[in-house]
């Protein structure tokens, strides 16, 4: 009986943590870029994520560590981590001396091998923020029509 009603409970748990949309949040690796619209605030605050619990969420701004509790954030965007801005590409030909073309002019010539290379380097932006959390919006509230 106490096994039945645990397995209940665990799967109770499961099951509410699952719809929570607060476990993504957690679920962030410390140092991802964030924007966090907090509620009221027209502004974003920008920073590194540090770490959340189920009470409030924490991030370093310009070296300084500040946290939000979890009822004030109406929004948290994440920067997914790209593997590298830079891009080095290089090319190599060789020519064929074998390869069918015009005689060369003069008795001695002697067949030329030819090689190009030639390389890029480009860089792309970072990648645009994801909403990780948004604040699920509360019950309706029931409108009594007097009549």
């Amino acid at each position: 009986m106490r096994q039945t009603l645990f397995l209940l409970l665990a799967a109770a748990t499961a099951a509410i943590s699952a719809d929570d949309p607060w476990t993504a949040v957690t679920k962030l690796k410390s140092g991802a870029e964030i924007r966090v619209v907090k509620r009221g605030s027209m502004q974003p605050v920008l920073g590194k994520f540090d770490e959340a619990d189920g009470d409030r969420l924490l991030l370093v701004v310009k070296n300084q560590q500040i946290a939000i509790p979890k009822d004030q954030v109406d929004r948290l965007d994440a920067r997914p981590i790209a593997p590298g801005r830079a891009k080095v590409e290089g090319k190599t030909t060789t020519e064929d001396p074998q390869a069918a073309r015009e005689p060369p002019v003069g008795m001695n010539a002697q067949p030329a091998v030819g090689t190009s290379t030639s390389s890029a380097v480009s860089f792309t932006g970072k990648p645009d923020f994801e909403t990780v959390y948004r604040r699920p919006l509360g019950a309706p509230k029931k409108v009594e029509i007097k009549q």
